[in-house]
């Protein structure tokens, strides 16, 4: 027989069999699109778009629906309630995590973020108890955000007010602050050591929504024979993690069991106490992960929205106008604002939380996976199985939100202009997966924006209304386009 003849046929029967395991293997998962063979869905979603790929799909299958990303099946949550009886009510068994096979190269599933099962529990537990020791979500992180703060502005003061991209300045504030949690140590805005660090988290940001990277998850056998933007990742990730490596390395010399000096140290004091166990999960390898992970959610998404938040105020002056009046009447201009402040400045608050919702930074979350065979509403989704929770239709919501396409504060206010809180606002995500580092980003995006505009006014390179604050790329997450814009010190 003919070899052309012989390869097609075998082609056909992998393709007809590959049909059949994704008909036989659905069991009774929610309704979908059917999906092709290998291919799955993924040419009936927009990758530069997902979420409104996504959203047109509910509006089909509801707010429970499955979706192939290649041979893999994907349960999309779609809208508050669903969110919220998954992550919430059912939260031990929707929290586990999708491996995202690019990223797994080097992290090898360890650390918070991308972890599972005990490896996840463990060092969760653990981070969030030793980062509370040392000051999160308590006076003492305060003071240091506040004196980050002053630093930030020092920095911006030496751009002269010329025209300048915010991109590293706004990234070496919250940067600076984990830094002193992890390391106890800051950087100079300057240093090329630094730059090239955040540089490598910020590159990673942006790469991780292309199409390239995409395909690499969905069909990891790609991975080393492809080329594009995820050898970038993996190349920006193994430069971070022998970074990470050689600052563990200078902390286990100096090392003072009975003073632990910040996180790295009380991660190897816990590391001796566990040393007969063969089953712990304080190992080197997963304290390079864990910082570096706490790195990447203390640095990249609270600078990213800053840099979207100051965006949106260069298009919108009047909410800018009223923020600075705000700033000006509660704290004028002779002191650092304080998290005391925020309460008597429901307007503030309200833009701030109206940024992070309008932004939708991470419109899916971090994709999480099942941690058994789960019996959601009238379906059976086995164990393992891949969930995406749409943050974008929770803060986008028409009911919640009216006009939710707008950008407009007056969502997260009442009619006397008191701050409203809303079960709505999710940006960090919710249930057991909910972001580590929360507490510490809320007050972040607080102190530094009313900083920033308490010490200067914001001038933009283009008039307002041609000012442009669609995404850049709008793939796991929603990067602003690149732009300039002018500090002029009050």
């Amino acid at each position: 027989m003919d070899p052309t003849v012989v390869l097609v046929l075998c082609l056909s029967c992998l393709l007809l069999f590959s049909l059949w395991k994704q008909s036989h293997g659905r069991g009774n998962l929610p309704p979908g699109p059917t999906p092709l063979p290998v291919l799955g869905n993924i040419l009936q979603l927009d990758f530069k778009d997902i979420s409104k790929s996504l959203a047109k799909l509910s509006e089909v299958y509801g707010p429970v629906f499955t979706v192939y990303l290649g041979m893999k099946p994907t349960v999309v949550l779609h809208g508050y309630e669903a969110v919220k009886e998954a992550l919430i009510d059912l939260g031990e068994e929707f929290s586990g995590r999708n491996i995202l096979p690019v990223n797994d190269k080097v992290n090898k599933g360890l650390g918070i973020i991308f972890s599972n099962g005990n490896t996840w529990k463990h060092t969760r537990r653990f981070s969030l108890v030793t980062l509370r020791n040392f000051g999160m979500g308590k006076r003492s992180i305060e003071e240091r955000v506040q004196e980050e703060a002053r630093c930030l502005v020092e920095e911006l003061r030496k751009t002269n007010a010329s025209p300048c991209d915010p991109t590293f300045i706004l990234a070496a504030a919250p940067c600076n602050v984990i830094c002193s949690v992890i390391f106890q140590s800051r950087f100079d805005y300057t240093e090329e050591e630094f730059l090239n660090l955040m540089g490598k988290f910020n590159e990673n940001f942006r790469n991780n929504n292309f199409l390239s990277v995409q395909l690499c998850n969905m069909f990891p056998i790609l991975i080393d024979y492809l080329p594009g933007d995820h050898k970038t990742i993996i190349r920006n990730n193994i430069y971070i993690k022998n970074y990470v490596l050689e600052k563990v390395k200078q902390h286990q010399e100096s090392l003072d069991i009975n003073n632990p000096r910040d996180f790295i140290d009380c991660f190897l004091i816990k590391m001796e106490q566990e040393k007969h166990n063969p089953q712990s999960e304080f190992t080197i390898d997963n304290l390079v992960i864990t910082v570096i992970d706490l790195f990447a959610a203390g640095t990249e998404t609270t600078s990213t929205t800053l840099r979207y938040g100051l965006l949106l105020l260069l298009k919108h002056p009047e909410v800018r106008a009223k923020v600075q009046e705000e700033i000006e009447r509660v704290i004028g201009r002779h002191r650092s604002p304080c998290m005391q402040d925020r309460s008597h400045m429901p307007y503030t608050d309200a833009v701030v939380h109206e940024i992070q919702r309008y932004i939708d930074l991470v419109p899916n979350s971090a994709p999480h996976t099942t941690t058994c065979d789960v019996k959601f509403r009238n379906y059976l989704i086995p164990k393992g199985t891949t969930v995406f929770p749409s943050l974008t239709s929770v803060l986008f919501d028409e009911k919640e939100f009216p006009n939710s396409k707008e950008f407009d504060p007056g969502h997260f206010l009442d009619k006397s202009g008191n701050f409203r809180k809303s079960d709505y606002f999710v940006p960090f995500s919710t249930g057991k997966r909910v972001c580590v580092g929360e507490a510490l980003a809320r007050m972040e995006l607080f102190l530094f924006l009313t900083t920033i505009l308490q010490n200067f006014t914001l001038k933009p390179q283009v008039d307002p209304k041609h000012t442009d604050t669609t995404p850049l790329v709008s793939g796991i997450a929603r990067v602003p386009r690149f732009y300039k814009l002018s500090f002029i010190p009050v």
